[in-house]
């Protein structure tokens, strides 16, 4: 149990109506879940604002309320403490009500426009199998060492982040490594964590449906490397044109990783094949499970982290070797006619292009590439010409078709794709609303040897039309419709 007086020590506070000497029990952001003896952050969000909730949120049981603004009437028995920014005085307060669990752990955060979920996933499985308790906290999944907790969104809400680190924490976790996407830094859902180290990967023309403006898109990011302490270190890739710009202003230590150009860690790659990788990355030859460029960026950010988190480069290099891919990130199946199918989670322009250049560059000139692509609904819809002309550009074969449509019409989101198309190429495309119907018909068009790439969606097993999330996963149609396993009549 936490007295108020102790919480409000954690952040700047402009003015305290009633007493400070209150237990409080439990933290809420939402006035719906308040419960007895809470405290209540009135948070001003892009859709709406917790001040209107102010009042639902005492009735529920709410004891002290923290604001930028007080209610025209103060009600009795409650305390009202008012700060100028209630996201950031939430985050500073629940960090201190949990008992800084970030500052227990060696959290390392990555930001960037994609590889976010590999290079953490990567990075977790890693420090297990160099023998250390370890947190993942992704868009996948939430693990504590092996133990999955669900994930629902990017990044979790700054109250249920302190309570997820502190069962880390409690476990022994020694580790922690997290998605910090450019919402959540935005929406101040890191604010009061402790970060032993960021990474950048890199950044592209991603969620300007919500920054509206590539430059606050980039400063989001570069937000995350501005508040790094002097004792963290920040890890940028040194081959995005914006790498150096994250790390300007940060007061933590600077570190760079390339494939192509000087740099602090660098690799290059000898082999690439369908079935892995052969880098030289630290001095060493190595052959990894994972395939295509991108992941030799992924595989050199995880090596230079935790080489700066203090580990022996070799046993690093060996341990991740035996690390296997990551789920619907480029994954492989073959029908008994050998037709190789990859789904992989691409879905913004840059992460499609790396995906079908990595399949161009391995192909034989024989093989056809057959890509099936969409995206999603109420979503950056800028990107959807850009993202038609990339898949049309560097495939034989394409079919457009459904991601997750969610409230908006699929059908107006493909010809919007459709419009980026050269006109060369239009001849190369077909709509395919029904993604079932789409992933059948690259499956019987696909000749022995051809290559069917279906992007969008990856690791996913549902499909979000209306509101309504409705069962789907790719891998399953695919190896459905090579006869791998028996049709399921769910979809």
């Amino acid at each position: 149990m936490n007295k108020l007086r102790e919480l409000i020590k954690a952040t700047e506070v402009l003015d305290v109506h009633g007493p400070e000497d209150l237990a409080v029990t439990s933290l809420h952001q939402d006035s719906r879940e308040v419960k007895q003896n809470g405290l209540f952050f009135a948070v001003r969000g892009t859709a709406l604002d917790g001040h209107q909730y102010i009042n639902a949120a005492i009735d529920k049981g709410a004891v002290a309320v923290v604001c930028e603004t007080l209610p025209e009437i103060l009600r009795d028995n409650v305390t009202y403490v008012v700060v100028s920014d209630t996201a950031l005085a939430l985050g500073r307060m629940a960090a201190k009500f949990f008992g800084n669990p970030s500052s227990q752990i060696n959290l390392v955060g990555i930001t960037g426009t994609n590889g976010k979920t590999t290079t953490v996933t990567l990075l977790h499985s890693l420090f297990l199998e160099l023998g250390y308790q370890a947190g993942l906290i992704s868009t996948i999944r939430n693990k504590i060492n092996t133990t999955e907790i669900p994930a629902t969104q990017t990044t979790p809400d700054i109250i249920s982040l302190n309570r997820l680190l502190r069962q880390m924490a409690d476990a022994g976790c020694q580790y922690c490594f997290m998605e910090v996407s450019s919402h959540a830094i935005d929406q101040r859902r890191i604010a009061g964590l402790t970060f032993r180290g960021g990474i950048f990967s890199n950044i592209t023309h991603d969620h300007l449906d919500y920054h509206k403006t590539f430059e606050a898109y980039l400063k989001a990011k570069k937000a995350f490397f501005d508040d790094l302490p002097a004792d963290a270190f920040a890890l940028v890739n040194k081959d995005d044109r914006n790498g150096m710009v994250m790390i300007q202003n940060t007061a933590a230590e600077k570190h760079t990783y390339s494939l192509t150009s000087n740099a602090d860690f660098r690799c290059s790659i000898l082999e690439n094949q369908f079935h892995g990788l052969q880098l030289k990355i630290g001095g060493q030859e190595v052959w990894f499970r994972l395939i295509g460029r991108f992941n030799a960026y992924n595989l050199l950010a995880v090596y230079a982290t935790a080489v700066l988190l203090g580990q022996d480069p070799t046993e690093v290099l060996t341990c991740l070797s035996r690390v296997e891919p990551v789920d619907g990130r480029f994954n492989i199946i073959i029908s008994p006619t050998n037709i190789t199918a990859i789904v992989d989670y691409a879905h913004t322009p840059d992460a499609l292009k790396n995906v079908l250049e990595t399949i161009n560059d391995i192909r034989s000139g024989e093989s056809r590439l057959i890509t099936v692509a969409g995206a999603g609904g109420n979503r950056d819809a800028a990107k959807r010409p850009v993202m038609g002309k990339i898949v049309a550009e560097l495939s034989d074969q394409v079919i457009l078709t459904s991601d997750n449509p969610r409230n908006e019409d699929p059908e107006t989101i493909l010809l919007q794709m459709k419009q980026g198309v050269e006109p060369g190429n239009v001849k190369k495309v077909l709509m395919i609303v029904n993604r079932l119907e789409a992933i059948r018909t690259a499956c019987t068009l696909a000749k022995p040897g051809d290559i069917i790439l279906v992007a969008g969606k990856g690791h996913e097993t549902y499909q979000e039309i209306q509101g309504v999330k409705h069962p789907f996963d790719d891998r399953q149609i695919i190896k459905e419709t090579f006869g791998l396993i028996k049709p399921n009549d769910n979809h």
